[in-house]
């Protein structure tokens, strides 16, 4: 009985450490080129379903100060998503725009290359893996 009692113990601890083994991976985000310390820095981690429709599946705010600003994503699944990036300068918690259309504050994306038109998911994804990542992006 008490080898049996062994067994099981040792099976459920297997289980439990295989159950912290399936933790996600780290994303490291560093944000340069913030131009002044007014407003807030807003980014979401996205995923297709999410991207350019609202928050994000996780998302990070913090007080804007001139320079650069890094932040972490922590335990993101494997998968494909994409970050996106606001200096929400008057702090009204949204992106406002020219009459023409064109952003009045800066954004940057996950592809972090320059991009007319609105980003589409395509332009700006990646994938998630198994090892942690890092982004330097730039205003």
């Amino acid at each position: 009985m008490k080898t049996l009692a062994l067994i099981l113990g040792l099976l459920i601890s297997g289980m439990i450490a295989n159950a912290q083994d399936t933790k996600g991976i780290t994303l490291k985000i560093t944000i340069e080129n913030v131009l002044s310390d007014e407003g807030q820095i807003l980014a979401a981690l996205h995923t297709q379903d999410t991207f350019m429709k609202g928050p994000g599946i996780q998302s990070f705010s913090s007080e804007a100060k001139s320079g650069s600003i890094s932040f972490t994503f922590e335990d993101v699944k494997p998968g494909t998503y994409a970050i996106s990036s606001l200096h929400d300068a008057n702090g009204n918690q949204r992106m406002d725009f020219e009459d023409n259309g064109m952003p009045k504050e800066n954004y940057v994306m996950s592809g972090n290359e320059m991009i007319m038109g609105p980003p589409t998911f395509q332009d700006v994804k990646f994938k998630v893996g198994s090892e942690d990542l890092e982004f330097k992006l730039s205003f």
